[in-house]
């Protein structure tokens, strides 16, 4: 069995129970996983830390947002490139496709998890940080991954692949811009 076939079977076993409404409830959940609820997040965060004079925070607020737009612009230049059916598409259609170019539609979109990588993004930012809230930051960005396989939103690759753009997303939007190194360059 293929790395893709593998993928497809373990999505499609993992979510069987997409229609229970405790997994509905997770997923409504999990919405704050959206590039809109962490865009809104992101930008609350800088906006408190500047009117309250909190550098740290305004700090956060920042690179949350840098890391958050950068992760959103590589899935979504991803999922306008190739296509991929979503696993409760696949369930309740019968029908799974995958290739080129991209649809630019919600069901064919699965690849890869924008919910992941934005997740992963911000909650490292989080903890770049604040080093202390490190554990809560990732076990919420990893509940909300995971619940996108239980759901039916994502194959299990298409959450590995978002969790890999989310880290490489927040390296890449800290690197050049922290402080230390603006003070010691």
């Amino acid at each position: 069995m293929g790395i893709e076939a593998a993928d497809v079977a373990s999505g499609l076993s993992l979510a069987r129970a997409k229609d229970r409404p405790a997994v509905q409830a997770m997923g409504s959940a999990s919405e704050i996983g959206s590039w809109q609820a962490l865009f809104a997040l992101s930008a609350t965060a800088l906006a408190l830390g500047l009117v309250a004079r909190d550098r740290r925070l305004a700090h956060a607020g920042r690179n949350m947002l840098k890391a958050g737009i950068l992760a959103s612009l590589v899935k979504t230049t991803i999922k306008r490139t190739v296509h991929r059916t979503r696993p409760n598409v696949f369930m309740d259609e019968g029908h799974y496709a995958r290739g080129r170019p991209g649809t630019g539609n919600g069901p064919w979109q699965s690849f890869p998890s924008g919910h992941a990588a934005l997740s992963v993004a911000v909650a490292r930012s989080v903890a770049r940080t604040y080093p202390d809230a490190a554990a809560p930051a990732y076990c919420a960005a990893a509940a909300i991954a995971a619940v996108q396989v239980v759901r039916g939103a994502h194959f299990p690759v298409d959450v590995l692949a978002g969790a890999v753009i989310g880290v490489a997303a927040e390296a890449v939007s800290h690197r050049p811009f922290t402080d230390e190194a603006r003070r010691h360059g």
